[in-house]
């Protein structure tokens, strides 16, 4: 039987800071049901992903991955750009 490798993690998300070199800002929302109280409960992240082609823009909806440390603070890249910003 073929050994399962684990998947990196996919997350599509909103650029929201594009002013470093390489390096955008994306927001990343989750939901959840809460354990006690069964009420959908909507969290956001922000986390820095690499953007070697400088193409996004703040606004644009981007599919991010996991991926080495690359900084300190990025290990997410850019995948695609889902959707442009208008």
């Amino acid at each position: 039987m073929a050994e399962q490798r684990n998947r990196r993690k996919v997350f599509v998300g909103t650029v929201v800071g594009d002013r470093m070199q390489k390096t955008v800002v994306v927001s990343v929302a989750r939901s959840f049901r809460h354990p006690e109280y069964n009420k959908l409960v909507r969290r956001r992240t922000k986390v820095k992903a690499h953007d070697e082609e400088q193409k996004c823009r703040v606004g644009d909806r981007v599919k991010i991955m996991e991926t080495r440390p690359l900084s300190r603070d990025k290990r997410w890249r850019i995948v695609e750009i889902v959707q442009k910003a208008l």
